[in-house]
């Protein structure tokens, strides 16, 4: 029996090793990141798409915003039932530029997942081209879940905070240290042996927003990805794992929002990345919306989540004009782990 099970051990092992989670390739070649018409050149040499909303004359803040997990920066544009993040806050004069991620929308290797690492290298080096193009503007990050996980890391990671100050969408901080065994144990394993399969999610019961339109509209494009490889769960779990724990390291003004309906990122790490985000930080701001969903830019209520954002890009130490923000790290706390 003992050799059975050594057998076993030597032969789980090698299956193991023939297999493991997939990381995108880099780019070409080096090369300074820069602007070059609708896209942006990483410092790897790929060309990210880049879309733009500018307001009349010069504009008052400049923000960058970073789209969410299997989407792209069409997440910031005018999107059925909603006048679109960045139309609205080029109407208070702001610059919104947003990107495609490597690995989503139009940019390279669309479906690998491309490294924590250079997901917050290429938003580093985008807020250095934006600080730049806009000298003396204010420069701030806007980031949907992913992308305000992205956010959180490279800002906790940078010795000099590459924004001015920083808006967090429901940001992903679903870590491994809040989730199952199980979870972790299945994910782990998953992306090992299987780290191509693409699970579709379809019997979870889970829902991103209450704008149906919206939800169908994302189904209808084809370059919102629908079916995601294992191991690129995997590495956003990585990914994840760094947010929460860049959560009491942020030092410059931050707006954090969150939808009381929200099914994808669990009230429990929320509540932590609150909480710790505060503890560190007198500049901080929480916000809970009562019928915000995961999505909570582009839901029914996005109107109202969209006006507190633009006060707070004015005024990051003024009250939102919603009064979302009282009691809000309490109202998550009473939420139950959905």
């Amino acid at each position: 029996m003992r050799v059975i099970r050594s057998l076993a051990a030597v032969c789980f092992a090698a299956m193991l090793s023939a297999c493991a989670p997939v990381i995108a390739p880099p780019g070409p070649a080096p090369t300074t990141p820069e602007l070059q018409g609708e896209f942006f050149v990483t410092t790897d040499g790929l060309r990210l798409p880049v879309r733009r909303w500018l307001p009349e004359g010069q504009p008052s803040a400049v923000i960058v915003g970073l789209h969410g997990f299997n989407d792209y920066a069409k997440a910031f544009d005018t999107a059925p039932g909603v006048a679109g993040t960045g139309p609205e806050l080029a109407k208070h004069g702001f610059a919104v530029f947003a990107y495609d991620q490597r690995g989503f929308g139009k940019a390279p290797n669309v479906g690998l997942w491309p490294g924590e690492d250079a997901l917050v290298g290429d938003f580093r080096d985008f807020a250095h081209v934006l600080r730049a193009a806009y000298p003396g503007v204010p420069l701030f990050a806007l980031g949907e879940s992913m992308g305000g996980a992205v956010i959180m890391s490279a800002v906790a990671k940078a010795q000099s905070p590459p924004v001015d100050g920083v808006i967090l969408a429901a940001p992903a901080v679903w870590a491994r240290s809040t989730m199952p065994f199980y979870y972790r144990a299945g994910l782990w394993l998953g992306a090992r042996l299987l780290p191509g399969l693409k699970p579709t999610g379809q019997n979870l019961g889970r829902r991103a927003s209450d704008n149906i339109d919206l939800l169908r509209d994302n189904a209808r494009d084809p370059l919102f990805i629908k079916d995601t490889r294992l191991d690129t769960i995997y590495g956003l779990t990585n990914l994840m794992d760094d947010a929460l724990a860049a959560s009491g390291k942020i030092g410059v003004p931050t707006l954090y929002l969150y939808g009381h309906n929200d099914q994808i990122i669990p009230p429990g790490p929320t509540r932590r990345a609150m909480a710790a985000l505060t503890a560190a930080n007198p500049k901080a701001v929480t916000a809970v919306y009562p019928e915000g969903w995961h999505i909570v830019l582009r839901d029914k209520q996005a109107a109202k989540v969209l006006a507190d954002v633009a006060a707070f890009i004015a005024r990051p130490d003024a009250p939102l004009p919603s009064g979302s923000h009282d009691g809000a790290i309490a109202r998550v706390k009473a939420l139950k782990a959905r």
